[in-house]
């Protein structure tokens, strides 16, 4: 029986904890403090009869929710009200170390068939590590309750973002992409070693590496995808490439067309910005069958190359010889990931005549989780 998300239903804490269980319907999960011991707080007694939770179990784990299940004695199965979940963080080492009753933070749920489900964005993120365990509790006639031990303690880690939460952010992105600006060509800023060692240690060839965490901390890619970034941003005034850029005054450029035709499938890949007002969009390009395609057609929201509002590749009708006509989203900056090792002759290596402005790097930035832009609602 799943347990809703009833956030918007949040109380303040009260003390004794009684106050707040009366509040829960038969369904309902909560958030409950209190704070003393067995001498301070009455309403919570031990009895041993209750039975400790063996034998638990979490499946079906996404980045906001999990089912938990373990195993009880059926005669006392009748006893039992409610369940005591305690949910932390494995970071935070210090909230592991209670017993039993004395518990700054826990969730409180109505005793329902197990499986249970346990969802809440405002207390669970996507990719973090958690402990949880569980203590089985009876309301008495007096309004107190008698409490089993904890259980032992399990450990488990939230999932990456679904594609359901990828499609809520592509749409916040979308709103904000702006009109199409025509480009020629994909970039690539490094320092002149990186351009070195590829001609001289990996046979003239940038090989794709792991993506770094930057972004939505629940993007499925982030240190998981292997690829090489590219930019395709250009100046409105010129309609060529800034002649800035953080990643070094190094630049490779290859026509458009190599790395994004027909036989590329583009996907959706993260939306995110950094305390600034500029909003970045992380697109991958994968060449149809590759592993790096694989990869993505499991993960990602595919985009149609000709039809959307980030980076197309369009054959041009007028001039009626097939050529294709390329186009970036003007509002955003597109971080583009190219699956494949990439030649250094099939483009140019050339000194920018700007600055490497370091400031602007984006390698393992944080997501600003306040910003209401690019936020969905299951973490940040």
């Amino acid at each position: 029986m799943e347990v809703p998300n009833l956030g918007h239903n949040l109380t303040s804490p009260m003390s004794p904890c009684e106050g707040m269980i009366k509040n829960l319907s038969l369904d309902a999960i909560q958030l409950c403090e209190r704070e003393g011991n067995k001498s301070q707080d009455s309403s919570i007694v031990e009895m041993e009869e209750l039975p400790v939770p063996q034998n638990i179990k979490i499946s079906n784990i996404t980045c906001d929710s999990f089912k938990i299940c373990w195993d009880m004695e059926p005669r006392v199965k009748e006893r039992i009200t409610h369940y005591f979940i305690d949910l932390n963080k494995k970071e935070n080492k210090n909230s592991n170390k209670f017993k039993h009753k004395d518990v700054p933070t826990k969730l409180v749920a109505k005793a329902v068939p197990l499986p249970m489900t346990v969802r809440g964005h405002w207390f669970l993120s996507p990719r973090t590590e958690y402990t949880v365990a569980v203590q089985t509790a009876s309301k008495q006639s007096d309004g107190d309750y008698a409490v089993s031990e904890w259980s032992e303690i399990i450990d488990f880690t939230t999932a990456d973002y679904s594609t359901v939460h990828l499609t809520q952010l592509l749409e916040k992105a979308e709103v904000i992409a702006g009109r199409m600006l025509r480009f020629s060509v994909f970039y690539r800023n490094q320092n002149k070693e990186y351009f070195d060692q590829a001609r001289e240690v990996h046979g003239n060839h940038m090989l794709p590496a792991v993506k770094d965490n930057s972004g939505s901390h629940g993007s499925p890619i982030s240190g998981k995808l292997k690829g090489l970034y590219f930019s395709c941003n250009t100046e409105f005034n010129t309609g060529k490439p800034p002649q800035d850029s953080p990643y070094g005054r190094t630049r490779f450029e290859i026509q458009a067309e190599t790395l994004f035709n027909p036989k590329t499938n583009l996907y959706f890949g993260d939306f995110y910005c950094m305390y600034t007002a500029y909003h970045y969009v992380i697109l991958v390009l994968a060449p149809q069958g590759s592993p790096g395609d694989d990869f993505c057609k499991a993960r990602l929201q595919a985009l149609d190359i000709t039809n959307n509002h980030f980076l197309t590749c369009t054959v041009d009708e007028e001039a009626g010889d097939g050529a294709l006509v390329f186009r970036h989203a003007q509002d955003v900056i597109l971080e583009v990931i190219y699956t494949e090792p990439v030649d250094l002759a099939l483009g140019t290596v050339a000194e920018i005549s700007g600055h490497q402005l370091m400031s602007l790097s984006t390698v393992n930035a944080k997501k600003d989780p306040s910003c209401k832009t690019c936020n969905i609602s299951v973490g940040r």
